[in-house]
């Protein structure tokens, strides 16, 4: 299993440009527009050169992002689940 850890979280206009790919990627699969205002949250995924990509107003509570990341045997380190917890 991998481990995801927090980035950053970033309100879409100042998504660092490396970052944009994974943005534009999730939200094309999400069939999503993306809010200028909307928090998104970037998570590296440990041992890859993958990033998780989570639009925070699609969830409700932390579970919901961990069955996510589950799909993607992936799980949040103690510090992230924390900081996204304060975000939901």
């Amino acid at each position: 299993m991998f481990i995801a850890t927090l980035v950053g979280i970033f309100k879409f206009e100042e998504i660092p440009q490396q970052y944009g790919p994974f943005v534009r990627y999730k939200a094309s699969v999400e069939n999503k527009t993306i809010d200028e205002t909307e928090e998104i949250a970037i998570l590296n995924i440990s041992g890859t050169q993958s990033h998780h990509v989570l639009f925070l107003n699609s969830y409700k509570n932390i579970e919901e992002i961990k069955e996510e990341l589950k799909q993607a045997d992936a799980k949040l380190n103690y510090n992230t689940k924390k900081i996204l917890e304060g975000h939901l």
